[in-house]
């Protein structure tokens, strides 16, 4: 079957394959995502007003790669890097990749790259760049399933992927 393109915009393409629809960023070679962890036990998350959702989402510092011209052939590891410093005024001492796999498989051709970073250090309050309006939340491990409960019944989202960075935080501690 031939791929029939339905739409180009600035940061998506739409595509028919058959009977399927699905999309593809431009210029991106994909996102990383970053489960962050302090010294303290904390997890590092933030917090943003996601327009599709028409709510506040809490999330694991990411973001795209390869998407703006200065970074287009910047390693994953070194964009992950960069966005948990510009998303969270956090550096990291430490990072490793954990997984590498599709984000929404049945909508989107888009990889994520998986990373836990540890050894942080706090250089900058965070916020992200210009254009974003990003909150962070340090929260205690032993208090997250509370706080993200009341999150949650404040009305903000919880991307999934937060939990997923959970359990490989919480099975990094226990080796």
């Amino acid at each position: 079957m031939s791929i029939e393109t339905l739409y180009e915009g600035r940061f998506l393409h739409l595509f028919r394959n058959g009977n399927w629809e699905y999309v593809a960023r431009t210029n991106a070679r994909g996102a990383a995502f970053i489960a962050a962890l302090t010294g303290e036990d904390e997890i590092v998350l933030v917090e943003q007003y996601r327009v599709p959702l028409q709510s506040p989402c809490i999330e694991l510092p990411a973001g795209i790669i390869g998407d703006e011209a200065a970074f287009a052939d910047e390693a994953f590891e070194d964009a992950a890097r960069r966005e948990l410093e510009e998303e969270t005024g956090y550096r990291a001492g430490l990072i490793e990749h954990v997984l590498t796999g599709p984000t929404a498989p049945g909508m989107s051709s888009e990889r994520l790259h998986f990373y836990v970073a540890t050894a942080l250090v706090r250089v900058h309050t965070g916020g992200g760049v210009e254009g974003e309006n990003i909150t962070v939340h340090i929260v205690p491990l032993a208090e997250i399933n509370t706080w993200l409960a009341t999150q949650s019944a404040a009305g903000k989202a919880i991307d999934p992927r937060v939990y997923v960075g959970l359990w490989f935080l919480s099975s990094r501690r226990k080796a």
